[in-house]
């Protein structure tokens, strides 16, 4: 690297690599220098909007630009881990967007690779990066032992084709955003769940549409989680004996922000995709450690995997460890 600056590339411009852009400009600590898509008018179209200086027509092409140290995969979920296992293999850094896989044993595998070519690895969880996260973990211990923890994100769909509505690329309710309660009910716990139970609707296309559930820790406390494509709601609660907190919107930060027992908290926002590429940046420049790392990334396709066995056998399910 011949600057203080790490250039990316993005792999697949779709709408979220998009959202990501929009405040990319801002970054004390990275650039985005190119962007690939099998489809090259797509990608031509996504440089010329917002200013990026080279496209390739390949993933296998922008891999090969030598001028790339890392890059932001943003494929559908059936191919994050492909993607990355050859971003990997081609000496970059990765941030691929969440979640990175279903089956655990594709996380070993990439972190493996990983840490044999001394490159970085993390999953693109952006929301863990906001200011409202850490306020939200720090307010945590006010309301004393935590007794129930709440977690909620679905949205009204209104399109019937959708990739998030695919099953051979791996949509549902559950990977595209039932996943951020997950890592919500995981992050409050502070522990892995030992059992899991699942419910899920499936739609026309094959997928699941809704899905709700239970994570269940070895201290008996019980997180509930729920998405879907057929309501709109965000939420993350926490229920102690001393007290309630309550995060609005923990994802978005659109709809409100965090009540501690009824009581409005003083937040200070910011763009969570930009710090989630700064918090990486840093990390590939010596300066810092990734937010995510392997056992995060293992813990959640731990915890997905066994939901959705939980679901498809209609009873409660231990969690592989």
């Amino acid at each position: 690297m011949k600057s203080d600056k790490i250039r990316w590339g993005i792999i697949g411009p779709g709408e979220i690599a998009a959202r990501l852009m929009q405040d990319a400009a801002r970054a004390s600590n990275f650039t985005v220098v190119a962007v690939g898509s099998r489809d090259v008018n797509r990608a031509s179209g996504f440089a010329a909007t917002f200013g990026i200086p080279r496209v390739y027509g390949s993933y296998e092409s922008l891999l090969a630009d030598p001028e790339v140290d890392a890059v932001y995969i943003a494929v559908p979920n059936s191919l994050h881990h492909r993607t990355t296992m050859l971003a990997l293999a081609a000496g970059k850094h990765v941030l691929c967007e969440k979640p990175y896989t279903r089956h655990p044993e594709q996380v070993g595998e990439a972190f493996d690779a990983a840490d044999s070519a001394g490159l970085l690895l993390m999953e693109a969880f952006m929301w863990r990066h906001l200011p409202r996260t850490r306020r939200f973990m720090e307010l945590l211990p006010q309301i004393g032992e935590v007794q129930s923890i709440r977690a909620t994100f679905s949205f009204a769909m209104g399109k019937s084709i959708d990739v998030r509505l695919d099953p051979s690329l791996e949509g549902g309710a559950l990977m595209d955003i039932g996943c951020y309660a997950v890592s919500a009910a995981r992050l409050v716990a502070g522990v892995e769940p030992v059992r899991v139970f699942g419910e899920q609707t499936i739609g026309k296309s094959g997928v699941d549409t809704l899905f709700s559930g239970m994570l269940m820790f070895e201290s008996g406390l019980v997180a509930e989680i729920f998405s879907s494509f057929t309501s709109e709601h965000r939420s993350l609660e926490a229920i102690g004996d001393r007290g309630t907190l309550i995060s609005h919107d923990p994802w978005k930060g659109e709809l409100g922000g965090i009540d501690l027992d009824g009581v409005a908290q003083p937040l200070v926002e910011d763009d969570a995709y930009r710090l989630e590429m700064e918090n990486l940046s840093a990390a590939i420049l010596g300066n810092g450690q990734p937010l995510l790392g392997r056992a995060d990334a293992l813990g959640q396709a731990r915890t997905i995997e066994a939901l959705y066995r939980s679901a498809e056998s209609g009873a409660a399910v231990s969690v592989a460890s």
